[in-house]
């Protein structure tokens, strides 16, 4: 190695590293490029991946094991101090029967309380009078005992009720319904999928995604009349459908 002179040393070596370092940053420059032409190899492969979509639907017939029920009573009076006398007195019988019949506080609840003025309409072009009040109270209950609801429903309208709203029937475990539904659409969404790829001389792949689009529950079919019991009005509760749709997309191999 020559001796150090001032910047000479310096400057034999320089050289040697200039181009030490362009080569490194020639080949981190082709690494670079090769890296970039990769991935855009799989970007253009992820776009060119062949695949299926599919809607599958799911079915689940049930009878519905409740009922809910809106009633309530309304009572008019000279004065809303009567009314109301008359109206709390209505309520309180009404919700003993209902009690009686083995229906838990947790399951009756308050759904609407009004108290209103009467009016006189005349047609001498007077304004309207008032002539009395009315006072309104409803409740909604669940009945979980439908063979019970026949009976219910005289005895509501025998202590007081008069005025019933809406009478829906449900299922108690509607999830666990849904689900099978949901599994039901899944297997459909399946046997789509393989027609299709055997239908184009493809085999299905991996689920790439699955989307759920409904799972509704309405009644299905005439419903069927019967006798809740001996006695007490007929109940026709019928039977309900729980429907599931889903859009599934595969990959093709």
């Amino acid at each position: 190695m020559p001796p150090y002179r001032g910047g000479v040393l310096t400057a034999w070596i320089m050289p040697g590293l200039a181009v030490a370092l362009g080569v490194g940053v020639a080949l981190a420059s082709a690494t670079e490029g090769r890296a970039q032409e990769a991935r855009l190899e799989r970007s253009e492969a992820g776009r060119m991946q062949r695949q299926v979509t599919v809607t599958g639907e799911g079915k689940v017939a049930a009878r519905p094991d409740m009922a809910r029920i809106s009633l309530g009573v309304v009572s008019e009076a000279a004065t809303a101090k009567e009314a109301l006398k008359a109206n709390s007195g209505a309520m309180d019988a009404l919700i003993g029967g209902l009690k009686a019949r083995g229906i838990p506080a947790d399951d009756i609840q308050t759904t609407n309380f009004d108290v209103s003025p009467r009016y006189v309409h005349t047609k001498d072009g007077k304004p309207p009078t008032i002539d009395g009040y009315r006072v309104s109270n409803d409740v909604a209950i669940v009945v979980r005992e439908l063979a019970q609801l026949g009976p219910m429903l005289d005895e509501i309208v025998s202590v007081g009720a008069n005025r019933i709203g809406g009478l829906s029937f449900a299922i108690a475990d509607a999830e666990a319904l849904k689900d099978e539904a949901r599994r039901n659409a899944i297997a459909n969404a399946r046997q789509r999928a393989d027609l299709y790829a055997n239908a184009a001389g493809a085999r299905l792949g991996q689920v790439l995604v699955i989307s759920e689009e409904t799972v509704h529950v309405a009644p299905r079919g005439p419903m069927l009349a019967r006798a809740a019991m001996a006695e007490g009005v007929p109940i026709a509760e019928g039977s309900q459908e729980i429907s599931a749709r889903v859009t599934v997309t595969y990959a093709l191999d």
